[in-house]
């Protein structure tokens, strides 16, 4: 069996959540004794050519790139687990929401009022960014040209604060990821109202390279599933209940709703 001294940790997920990612990296080199660096990727996981050089141990990715990614290379990463959020909208599972925001000042009440409006969006490879809504945007419910406009922002946290600047209308947001913005930067949610909820969406994993080993593999996830009191305080600040071991086919449905949507937004 390989022993392994230094692994790295790939996060292609919204920055506000890296310091809960260092807690998990620091936690699983506590107690498997082995080094972990974690870093932020500037890329999308589908760009990125040290994913497909087999180049990354772990990584904390959106489930839609993943599942579209294990089509392309298959049998690379294995799921370990995913949060579960303490709040009582998740129904202790490993689900997330996107929410559809707009500005609190604005005239906007509800989803059709969006007609016309300027949406914004994270990326075109978002789920909860720009799936969700181009799947919901059916024909036969809604014009082909819904909106006067779109932009692309290039991360969530920039969406939020072009809605909350008059840039844009509407963004749709990762529900985790506007829940930990609000808490970081209070001042934010007198600007913004929810006027539409798409979801639930299975929670973005931890993934780990099958090269690994199974050994290793479960206990990473075995580890994670019983998380020691510093990290119990972390994923308490973070508002994670406890983490769920995952399965590739549960994001399954990302990737149908990826390749059934009628149009796109853009």
């Amino acid at each position: 069996m390989t022993i392994y001294k230094r692994l790295q940790i790939t996060s292609y997920l919204a920055p506000n959540w890296f310091e809960f990612y260092q807690a998990i990296a620091a936690y699983l080199g506590r107690v498997l004794k082995i080094e972990f660096q974690l870093q932020q990727s500037e890329y999308d996981p589908l760009e990125d050519d040290l994913l497909f050089q087999d180049q990354i141990d772990l990584a904390f990715i959106c489930g839609l790139p993943l599942i579209r990614y294990s089509q392309i290379v298959s049998n690379q990463f294995q799921t370990l687990v995913a949060p579960v959020m303490q709040s009582s909208r998740y129904s202790n599972c490993p689900v997330y929401y996107a929410d559809v925001i707009v500005n609190a000042n604005s005239n906007i009440k509800k989803f059709t009022d969006l007609a016309g409006k300027t949406f914004c969006y994270n990326d075109l490879g978002s789920n909860s960014g720009y799936n969700l809504l181009s799947h919901k945007l059916v024909p036969e419910k809604y014009p082909e040209n819904f909106f006067g406009k779109t932009l692309q922002s290039g991360s969530h946290q920039r969406s939020i604060r072009w809605v909350v600047e008059g840039l844009a209308d509407c963004a749709t947001i990762d529900s985790v990821v506007l829940e930990q913005e609000l808490k970081d930067f209070p001042e934010l949610s007198q600007h913004l109202r929810v006027v539409e909820v798409l979801g639930p969406s299975p929670m973005p994993p931890l993934v780990v390279a099958q090269r690994l080993g199974i050994s290793l593999i479960q206990q990473m996830q075995l580890t994670l599933l019983q998380p020691d009191a510093e990290l119990q305080k972390v994923m308490k600040q973070f508002g994670v209940r406890r983490f769920a071991a995952v399965r590739l086919e549960d994001y399954q449905i990302l990737n149908q709703i990826y390749s059934n949507r009628l149009r796109a937004i853009v």
